[in-house]
């Protein structure tokens, strides 16, 4: 349904958003260091030293990202991904770079990297809009969970950031409960 690059920019954006600290009880991009390991686990490229130091940048194209998830008005999330989209410059262009095939880079050269994960983040979603398919961009359905996740299933099925971890627990919680009440059933 989706590109692969389409895909793999996604993935960076659910990341970056559930590294808040509303999504998972700790900041998970604290320093430069944290902010380091985010770009080497998503390959980002074209990244500076002065970029990594400016963590704050990145947070606060994480806090923009972050609002397109949950929200089931696609006029609504049009207008946010219009709006991170026209704060950094666009440049499509085809490149061929540390053995990943051709793919586009939307970002113009030179960019920060807050920008250019805005950019690259803007251009995703904007696929997700324009395919009729914003409802794929979920808040976790754990009560207790405010991460965000993308449904790439076929079927729109996925409820959970974690399914080891949210769903895991809810469906112990449901389990033990169905059993707490065939026990009072059983012994009244």
């Amino acid at each position: 349904m989706f590109s692969h690059d389409t895909e793999l920019s996604l993935l960076a954006v659910v990341d970056l958003v559930n590294s808040a600290p509303e999504c998972g009880g700790q900041e998970r991009i604290p320093d430069a260091a944290g902010l380091r390991g985010f770009v080497d686990r998503h390959h980002i490229s074209a990244v500076t030293p002065r970029d990594i130091e400016d963590v704050a940048s990145i947070h606060g194209v994480r806090k923009r990202l972050r609002t397109v998830f949950g929200v089931y008005d696609t006029e609504a999330v049009a207008a946010r991904v219009n709006a991170l989209l026209a704060e950094a410059p666009v440049s499509p262009r085809l490149t061929n770079h540390d053995d990943y095939g051709w793919h586009v880079h939307y970002f113009a050269p030179g960019v920060t990297l807050a920008e250019h994960v805005a950019v690259d983040g803007g251009m995703a979603l904007a696929h997700v809009v324009s395919l009729g398919e914003t409802e794929r961009l979920r808040v976790c359905e754990a009560p207790d969970c405010e991460a965000v996740l993308i449904d790439l299933s076929r079927n729109r099925s996925k409820r959970y950031c974690d399914v080891r971890a949210c769903g895991n627990r809810l469906n112990v919680a449901a389990y033990r409960e169905r059993k707490r009440l065939e026990h009072a059933l059983g012994g009244a």
